[in-house]
């Protein structure tokens, strides 16, 4: 009974996407775009999937997951965790989870965040009203279901001036290994890139740690060539704008939309070096792709032995991650070798803001919102802000003109040793798939209203069948 129901459910939704991804063209003729088409075959390998599992008799519903909003707003794409642990264990160490709410397939996926070659998280969006409790049933599956690509992340990095850059999931940086002392950029867009379907964003691995935007005009995931020709040779292609959008924000001396650094004492101490700067005050720093999924892309760098002009050591680590349906991403940072006085820094590059800053206070958080012409040669609008814990904050800073950090606004959060803090960083630009971006209310009303689904908390619960 039930697995008849889901596999039509299954036929009858993957029929109805299909219908809505075929366009009528002037002529009359029917097609599909480009963008639409990696999405149609995953719809498609998705419903035949189900199908094979389910004549085979390879699933049944053994449990179901009830989602409760007990805020009185809505929640859109809203990310939701759950340990493996939560789950039955004969069933989640061989199996895998199939979610199916009403007639809908919600994409989801297992992550492996601590690298054993075991799943220990499912993942997954979904949009509860306010006050609903909506029930979920969960099948387990002996294969991965697939699902339309929306996140991603991209890595390429080259060992000298003659090789190709390839494709890698990890990195181990040296102090000495930066451009200026190499002579040649080692990495594919200065370091890894990662994305959604709304917004892309690049950390500058090569010493400098400053994190960029890339102003996406479409949902599809950017083309493989972004910073590299079709045989691996390194290429800035991405300052120039294509169908699909290009970096937009000058990020100069600053440390981007939420790269981070300390305040010691009076001294601001950055997380790295200048481009000009031929060693790193980090004596290691090692990179990994923690997961490159559908629904979840995770990233991860530990920079060992980060040294202060005043001698002082650090550990700090950080995780990125990023999913469908926001302009933005989550950044989890932890320090260790903090003393009484240091306070972290998370930086907003203020280049060619001409207008106040905002500051307000929603649920948990504080943003720091800004909107002007922020892009390069101020050519388009652009909102940016990150959204900070309330706990610990203790306002903002401007970054001192001249200096190894400079044009960014800062905000002051007091961190304890070891303990994991999160934050956001968001950009709407207006060229991206929301025009509405172009006007400053609007974009305020965005980090707002986001911080405030940032803020409202889930309970999932989990029975048995």
């Amino acid at each position: 009974m039930f697995r008849t129901k889901i596999i039509l459910s299954a036929v009858k939704e993957t029929i109805f996407v299909i219908k809505g991804l075929i366009t009528k063209d002037m002529a009359g003729l029917y097609f599909i775009s480009r963008y639409q088409y990696k999405d149609l075959l995953s719809l498609v390998f998705l419903g035949v999937f189900l199908l094979f599992f389910g004549c085979n008799g390879e699933s049944d519903v053994v449990q179901t997951l009830y989602l409760t909003n007990s805020s009185i707003i809505d929640l859109t794409d809203k990310a939701i965790c759950i340990d493996r642990d939560e789950f039955k264990k004969d069933y989640s160490l061989n199996h895998f989870p199939l979610l199916i709410s009403g007639k809908d397939t919600i994409p989801s996926q297992v992550n492996d965040l601590n690298g054993d070659e075991v799943w220990d998280q499912l993942f997954f969006v979904i949009n509860l009203a306010a006050k609903e409790n909506k029930m979920v049933q969960l099948f387990w599956v002996s294969t991965i279901p697939e699902f339309p690509v929306k996140t991603n992340v991209r890595f390429r990095k080259r060992e000298s001036r003659d090789k190709l850059a390839k494709p890698a999931n990890e990195e181990i940086l040296l102090a000495n290994q930066v451009p200026a002392a190499l002579g040649f950029q080692k990495y594919q867009t200065d370091g890894p890139m990662w994305e959604n379907d709304k917004v892309a964003f690049r950390h500058y691995l090569d010493g400098r740690n400053a994190i960029d935007i890339f102003g996406k005009k479409n949902a599809e995931i950017t083309p493989s060539n972004v910073g590299v020709d079709s045989v691996g040779v390194l290429k800035d292609n991405y300052h120039v704008m294509h169908y699909w959008g290009r970096d937009i924000f000058p990020v100069g001396n600053s440390i981007g939309l939420g790269g981070f650094a300390l305040l010691s004492g009076n001294k601001i101490e950055r997380l790295g070096i200048l481009s000009k700067d031929t060693l790193s005050n980090i004596e290691k720093t090692i990179f990994k792709i923690v997961e490159n999924g559908p629904i979840n892309s995770v990233l991860s760098y530990d920079y060992q032995n980060w040294r202060s002009s005043s001698g002082k050591v650090y550990r700090a680590q950080e995780v990125t991650s990023i999913w469908p349906g926001i302009y933005g991403y989550k950044n989890t940072v932890k320090m260790e070798g903090l003393k009484k006085e240091d306070l972290l820094l998370v930086g907003l590059s203020n280049i060619n803001n001409r207008k106040p800053l905002k500051e307000i206070k929603v649920g948990n958080f504080i943003c720091l919102i800004q909107h002007d012409s922020l892009t390069y040669n101020r050519q388009w609008i652009l909102g940016t802000a990150i959204i900070v814990p309330k706990k610990g904050y203790n306002g903002y800073m401007a970054a001192p003109k001249e200096g190894q950090l400079t044009d960014s606004y800062l905000a002051k959060l007091k961190v304890e040793n070891g303990e994991p803090i999160s934050y956001y960083g968001v950009a709407g630009w207006e060229l991206s798939q929301d025009p509405n971006f172009k006007d400053s209310t609007y974009f305020t009303n965005y980090v707002t209203k986001l911080a405030s689904q940032l803020s409202t908390e889930v309970t999932v619960e989990i029975k048995e069948n």
